[in-house]
């Protein structure tokens, strides 16, 4: 498979002001970003988008037609772009709006300002979604690693399952909540459990417990999917019901790969 670098790679930025797109236009030229197709409102960014196409969308939260989720949406809801990450760069900072970004599964989320590091590090957590290579593992082939995928947001689990594919995982069932996991684990048998924190019903604490605690399910890892914004008690609080792991949103593939070769074995 041949990987794009960050030279090679086409971005549609979507950033209302004009300073600051030339602000931060400046910014990826630096880090060695020269295609970039700058537009100012949501509606462009669908029309450039359905038009051209990119390899990257870096968008701003707000526009006076709508919000960066609006693109987010149109993005993951189209077969044939669902794929493209979706890079937030924002000055907001209350928790609950950054939460729906996290929950829709951008790729990475910087803040404004950012320093070149920040940028670096946000490109490479794209760059890595894009490029991503199968997962080789000694024990087994991971095409055959069947694994349970639980979060209450379609859009959370279509990023994860896209990112697990990207990997190599082709067995993946899902489940919009704890209790209707539990329903599933009864009927099928899985190498690996990956599930939010947060969800209706039963939430990941509860349904990782049951899995622990349960004879016939005890044996299975568990990645617990959080958002960084989780305190740390909750944090104290997961790690007791024998969570194996915990994964930050935005769910970052090289985060994701050092995981899977840990618990599943290189």
């Amino acid at each position: 498979m041949q990987h794009l670098s960050l030279s090679e790679v086409s971005i549609i930025l979507v950033e209302p002001s004009d300073t600051q797109r030339k602000i931060i236009i400046k910014q990826l030229a630096a880090a060695d970003i020269n295609h970039v197709e700058a537009v100012g409102s949501v509606k462009q960014a669908i029309d450039t988008i359905n038009k051209h196409g990119a390899d990257l969308i870096v968008s701003a939260m707000y526009f006076e037609d709508g919000t960066g989720l609006d693109i987010i949406k149109q993005i993951k809801n189209n077969e044939t772009l669902a794929s493209t990450p979706f890079m937030l760069i924002s000055s907001e900072n209350r928790v609950e709006k950054l939460e729906e970004f996290k929950q829709s599964g951008v790729a990475a989320i910087l803040p404004k300002p950012f320093t070149p590091e920040n940028l670096s590090k946000a490109l490479k957590a794209s760059l890595d979604l894009i490029n991503s290579d199968e997962l080789d593992l000694e024990l087994f082939d991971v095409h055959d690693v069947r694994v349970l995928l639980v979060d209450d947001s379609k859009l959370a689990r279509n990023h994860i399952r896209r990112v697990l594919s990207g990997l190599g995982l082709q067995k993946i069932l899902e489940a919009e909540n704890g209790a209707q996991a539990l329903t599933i684990l009864k009927d099928n048998t899985f190498d690996l459990v990956v599930t939010d924190y947060n969800m209706p019903e039963m939430d990941g604490r509860e349904l990782s417990e049951f899995i622990r605690f349960n004879p016939e399910t005890a044996h299975i890892p568990i990645i617990m999917v959080t958002s960084e914004s989780t305190s740390s008690l909750h944090m104290a609080n997961i790690h007791q019901t024998g969570v194996n792991a915990l994964c930050d949103k935005p769910f970052e593939v090289n985060e994701v790969r050092k995981m899977l070769a840990s618990l599943l074995g290189q």
